[in-house]
């Protein structure tokens, strides 16, 4: 921290923002009120998932402003009134998509904005400002960029805010700006590998074929990982991405019950699922399974049902999670209405660590669970051989002795 106050005082701002997820809150909170104890007349404004649903709170932590929502033309907006008008000032009334404490201490929610409709308008990402050197992958030095072409998801799915923060509709910049951000980065930073965070890039088949012309007019020689759903891919379309360098495709499977497919608004069928993988297998693609247990209604057997079904699928790697209740997600609003919450450390909430109950099970429960998935998955004999003979094994070990399943041993055996 002391270093962290140096530093503000080095830059001398006029505005302090920060961007908040949920299980940074407490240090967001705790920072902030530090940065108050220095530099009480520079105002500290905040944005992302967390302070967008629970701005209130953020407001009583001690922010001056939360941006609520997509924060690009909100943030512009609230920075040019505050540069004009002082702050605090009652023209903050009129900006839109924000909330701010009144001169009176009342919290004032102002109408939202609507979503930025053409994002191939929003300048890339300040990349110069990130050392891409100093990441690394499995311990080894690995240059990967990540990249953003589209915003919003239609499903709904209650577990996830994405719906909720970027909205329903899908949003995708051009594919000649996407392409050119690519390619800049391969050029000015050397980067051969590029991460699409995207919830599913393939959500829409005209700019994913757009994409891939595109990237082929360009001849880029590079690697790409994505997300995707099983209901969106077919032999076609996966082989033209493998073509331009796709390697690795993530699908959210979630479970192995149709009827909690349902409930979550996952909107898949299982013959999908099982389809889907199977062709990625043909074809030799990089394919990851995500799988969330602990959804309130399950029991510990429909849990041990899914790991069956991951290892039924057999994908390249598997993650397990634990439904966890975000704040702004319908889950949050079922585990409140239901009082199914037992952890309300927000640094807890990392889909990790259980913080609810379900109706059949407890959080000793689910992370027993969550530790026998990872350990069933991925120690497996036929599993291990294959790794061995990809010579991948040592990745899979450093999942395995440095990752979820020894944490969350340590975890139950000092919690319980």
């Amino acid at each position: 921290m002391k270093d962290f106050i140096r530093e503000v005082r080095a830059w001398s701002p006029d505005i302090i923002g920060f961007s908040v997820i949920t299980p940074t809150a407490y240090k967001a909170y705790t920072t902030v009120k530090l940065l108050k104890k220095y530099f009480s007349d520079i105002p500290v404004i905040c944005g992302g998932p967390h302070p967008t649903f629970m701005f209130d709170e953020a407001l009583n932590e001690g922010f001056d402003v939360v941006v609520c929502g997509e924060g690009e033309l909100t943030t512009l907006e609230l920075v040019n009134t505050i540069e004009r008008f002082g702050f605090p000032n009652t023209e903050l009334k009129n900006v839109r998509g924000i909330a701010f404490k009144s001169c009176g201490g009342s919290h004032i929610r102002t109408q939202p904005r609507e979503p930025i409709d053409d994002l191939s308008k929003l300048p890339w990402p300040a990349h110069h400002l990130l050392d891409i050197d100093a990441y690394s992958m499995f311990g080894k030095n690995v240059k990967v960029a990540h990249v953003m072409a589209s915003r919003g998801c239609p499903y709904g799915c209650i577990f996830c805010s994405t719906s909720y923060f970027w909205g329903r509709r899908v949003r995708f910049r051009s594919a000649e700006d996407v392409v050119g951000e690519v390619k800049f980065l391969a050029e000015k930073y050397g980067i051969r590998k590029i991460a699409f965070m995207d919830d599913e890039l393939t959500a829409s088949r005209v700019f994913i074929n757009e994409f891939i012309k595109k990237l082929r007019e360009h001849k880029l020689d590079l690697e790409f990982s994505c997300g995707s759903r099983v209901d969106h891919v077919d032999r076609e379309l996966l082989k033209s991405m493998m073509e331009i360098g796709f390697k690795a495709i993530y699908f959210g499977v979630e479970s192995s019950s149709q009827e909690s497919l349902k409930r979550i608004g996952k909107k898949l069928t299982i013959d999908s699922v099982i389809k889907s993988f199977k062709l990625v297998k043909e074809l030799g693609l990089y394919h990851v399974g995500t799988f969330v247990l602990g959804f309130p209604w399950e029991t510990l057997d429909d849990m041990e049902r899914t790991v069956k079904f991951a290892i039924k699928l057999d994908p390249t790697y598997a993650q397990f999670t634990v439904a966890t209740p975000y704040p702004g997600t319908p889950l949050y609003e079922y585990a409140m209405k239901n009082n199914l919450i037992v952890d309300r450390d927000w640094e807890h909430y990392t889909t990790l660590r259980p913080v609810m109950r379900g109706f059949y099970f407890s959080e000793r429960d689910l992370a027993r669970a969550l530790a026998r998935a990872y350990r069933k998955f991925y120690l497996r004999i036929e599993y291990l051989m294959r790794e061995l003979k990809s010579r991948r094994l040592a990745e899979v070990m450093t999942i395995i002795s440095k990752g979820i399943a020894n944490w969350f041993d340590d975890y139950i055996r000092s919690r319980f």
